[in-house]
Formats: C-alpha cells, structure tokens, sequence
C-alpha cells in the first residue's frame, strides 16, 4: 500500500495523522512533501543499533539500514529524533534514505582525539536534565549540561530526583535554591518516583512536545521514564553503596511515545559532557555575567585586572559568586580551545591573543623590575 493510500484509508475513520503522537505537523508534512512523491514512506527514528533503526511510520515501526545516512561527517549521521524516508514494503533489506533538516539538535564533543561532535538527540523541545539528591551537588556539571541544552535550541528543565531521601523540606527547598542560582531562567523541579511527588507537573511539561532525558548513570533516568509512561518499560538497576553512582541501565537512546501525550527520549548516563561550539549556550548559562561584562570599560574586558571591570566590580562587592565567574572562565576556555581545534581562523586569533597577552606581561615584569631597581 503506498503512503498516500494508507493515510487515506487512515482518515477515512480518524482525523488524527498516524504519525501525530511522535510529533509529526504540517511543517514536517510540507518537508516530506518532495519523497511522498517519491514514494517513499515518513517516519521518525526511535532507536539506533549497529547500522541499524527502528523507524516508527504510519505502517507500524520498521527495521531499517542506514548505509545510505552515515556520511564521514558524525554530525550528520541519523539519530534518535530524526524524521526520516524510509522505503516502502517490499524492499529487503529497507533503507533510509534521507533525514529532513533537524529543527533542533543536543550535541557534545566525544572523547576522541578527533574533535568530533556527537549528537545525541534531534529534534527535541524539552531538555530535562537529571540530577540526583544521593549526593552532593555538582554546580559546574549542571551549569555545563544547561550550556548545551540552550545551545541545542531546546528549552532545559531542571529535575532533582530521588527528593523522598532528603530529610526534610526545610533542605529541599535550600537544594532547590541552590541549583537555581546556577540555572538562571530555567525551572528547577524536586521529584520522587517513589512517592510521585513532581510528577504529574513533569509530564504536563512532557506532553508538549519531544523531551530528551539526560544525566549522568545514577540519576534515576531509567526510573523517572518509567513513571512518566506508567509502566516498567526500561530496565533500572540499583546505585553502588561504595560510591552512590549507578551502572548504565539503558545502552541505546530509545524514542517513546507517553500516555499522556508527547514523547520521551531515554538516552545512557553520560560520563564525559564535553561542550561543542556552545559559546551562545554558556553565555545564556551565565546571563548575569554576560550582561555586566557588557557594562565593562573596555569591550574586550577580560575580567582579570582590567580597570573598570564591572564583573570584578560584582565580584569584590560579592554580588557575584566567585564560584560562578570560575565556572564561566572554565567553560569559556574549554568552549574556546574545542572551536579552536576546528577553526583554522579562530586558531590564528587565539595565537595572536596569546602573544598580546605574553607581551603585555613581559612589558609589566619589565616595569616593576625598573621601579624595584
């Protein structure tokens, strides 16, 4: 049956699209309009395995080879997220042949000596980032989290889980501030899977639209899925009580549609979160900083002894954490030397910043060996 005929025979008894409850809208029908002729049948990737995915389509979900969409370019590759053309029935094996343009993309720089960007999820709307209250707070990890969801396009959500093993709510409500002051602009949710506290306010956020599910092994992902899907579809294992952290549970990044509307992307717990292009990101991370370098004597203010600085200004008077401007510098730097590895031209202007910088040095050593002399 071709696509046209089988959605026509689909809305002879409904107006719902097949597709619809994955995300599918007049824009991506509009995209896909040139492959429809074509012949070629719409879907969206749920998972990807070994160069294979489970492509989800108005026929039901495929298996399907992705031989013709693995370019040497890793950002190109498809992914959990992707709408694709798949073949119609009848080809074996079934190919994807293309993926429409991704609206939005979450990516990190690997651990390769490469320089490669990995992108883990597409097309997403809702980033939601699990942190875990087994354990201290790690500050510079959500900030660095948050810098990639801003700079994904999608809009981050907070969630701390496991708050049924705070004590009190006198310390979850200092937890709560605690991360909020490191994500200025995003909303910061408690949740307890156990007790379902936070929940249904997480699933209506869910419901508009595609979310991805990120953090790190031990966050309570795989648990936090489940709640929101009402049922034990992926697999959760214990945290280790020698150290708090988990195993990984899931392995694959999956693409699930929830009951309540919406779908969820469950993807492994993320050891390494290595920024990738995301200086946009950071600076949206650190709004407050951005906004008082902009009030800076000089537009080049490097906020180290510069006079005039506001940020220093902001530091002395301890209106600014010294914990935060660190924070930024480091993920300014790390942000800077990965674009650098990739740009031939941004690298020749942080080798010219270095010499000015070396020279300006060398020139106040001079200077005070003069006066001491």
């Amino acid at each position: 049956m071709s696509f046209s005929s089988l959605v026509g025979s689909f809305s002879s008894s409904s107006s719902v699209h097949p597709l619809q409850p994955y995300g599918w809208d007049a824009e991506w029908e509009a995209e896909f309009a040139p492959f429809a002729e074509q012949g070629l049948l719409p879907g969206r990737v749920a998972r990807v395995d070994r160069g294979l995915c489970d492509v989800i389509t108005p026929a039901g979900t495929v298996r399907a080879d992705t031989e013709f969409v693995v370019p040497r370019d890793p950002m190109k590759v498809v992914c959990t997220g992707d709408w694709v053309a798949v073949d119609p029935d009848g080809g074996t094996p079934r190919y994807v042949r293309t993926y429409l343009p991704r609206r939005t993309a979450f990516v990190r720089s690997t651990s390769s000596k490469r320089s490669e960007g990995q992108i883990l999820a597409a097309n997403v709307d809702h980033a939601i980032i699990a942190v875990p209250l087994t354990g201290e707070l790690d500050l510079g990890r959500i900030e660095r989290f948050l810098a990639l969801a801003w700079e994904s396009g999608a809009q981050p959500l907070v969630v701390l889980t496991k708050a049924d093993l705070v004590p009190d709510a006198v310390t979850l409500s200092y937890l709560v501030q605690d991360v909020e002051t490191a994500a200025p602009g995003v909303p910061v949710l408690a949740v307890s899977a156990a007790t379902g506290d936070g929940i249904d306010v997480l699933a209506a956020v869910a419901a508009g639209g595609t979310s991805v599910l990120l953090g790190q092994s031990g966050a309570g992902k795989s648990t936090l899925a489940n709640a929101l899907l009402g049922e034990d579809v992926m697999d959760v294992q214990a945290t280790r009580d020698v150290d708090g952290k988990g195993r990984h549970t899931t392995t694959t990044r999956n693409l699930l549609a929830l009951p309540g509307g919406g779908v969820l992307i469950d993807t492994p717990g993320l050891r390494g979160v290595g920024l990738w292009d995301a200086q946009t990101g950071v600076g949206q991370v650190f709004a407050e900083i951005e906004e008082l370098a902009s009030r800076c004597r000089f537009h080049d203010c490097a906020h180290t002894a510069e006079p005039g600085c506001a940020v220093l200004a902001a530091l002395d008077s301890g209106t600014l954490p010294e914990r935060r401007l660190d924070s930024y510098r480091k993920l300014m730097r790390e942000n800077q030397w990965i674009v650098a590895k990739t740009d031939a031209r941004m690298r020749a202007e942080l080798r010219r910043d270095w010499k000015r910088k070396g020279a300006e040095g060398k020139a106040a050593m001079e200077a005070k060996r003069g006066r001491w002399a």
